[in-house]
């Protein structure tokens, strides 16, 4: 799996680099030091991964992510930060990032790489406690407009809240194989791979 690393602090990249060739799946095949190095990067090299750091002069990791994705649009970066900031969460989310984790979790980050790879969205569980805050509004959605009825939106509601399939089923008064049910149809109506994904993307139109 080829990887990438962007961090303009080149202590971090190194040991960055160090911890994940030590996994033996991740071959760094890059590191840069700058948002405008993290574009030429990535249509040099095409990773599988590129894991970026947000905070960086000039071009940041944010507007660099939300130009390679324009390009490439099945690009699949990896936001790597110290802060779980609110503004960038959003961001983070609405460029099409496949994850936002905080740096100082060296042990998530092979993790992480590998669930991004394998088409998953990974927001760690300090931001994914923060999003519900960020949501202004519950009640603007057209979700008939994107092919939901109103049970299966509720459904992705009730999931982007955090609740498991009992809970659900409890809630709305159906047997959790229904509940299963649903969320399979929904993931495939959608074209959406996991819960993580159904909850961001239930965020994304609200933010």
């Amino acid at each position: 799996m080829k990887i990438i690393i962007i961090d303009d602090d080149i202590f971090v990249s190194k040991s960055l680099k160090i911890i994940l060739e030590a996994d033996g799946d991740l071959e760094i095949c890059a590191t840069g030091h700058s948002g405008a190095e993290a574009i030429g990067l990535f249509e040099k090299h095409m990773p599988d991964v590129m894991l970026m750091d947000i905070r960086m002069d000039n071009l940041n990791g944010l507007d660099a992510a939300k130009e390679i994705i324009s390009k490439f649009p099945q690009a699949k970066i990896l936001l790597l930060t110290t802060f779980a900031d609110d503004e960038y969460i959003v961001k983070a989310i609405n460029i099409g990032a496949k994850g936002y984790i905080l740096k100082q979790d060296f042990e998530s980050v092979a993790p992480a790489i590998k669930a991004v790879e394998s088409g998953q969205t990974v927001f760690g569980n300090e931001i994914m406690d923060k999003i519900p805050s960020l949501i202004q509004s519950k009640t603007s959605i057209d979700h008939s407009s994107i092919g939901l009825s109103d049970k299966e939106f509720e459904i992705v509601r009730l999931i982007a809240d955090g609740l498991n399939n009992k809970e659900i089923a409890a809630s709305l008064y159906l047997s959790e194989g229904t509940v299963r049910n649903y969320i399979s149809n929904i993931l495939m109506k959608l074209s959406l791979r996991d819960r993580t994904q159904l909850a961001c993307f239930y965020y994304k139109l609200l933010i």
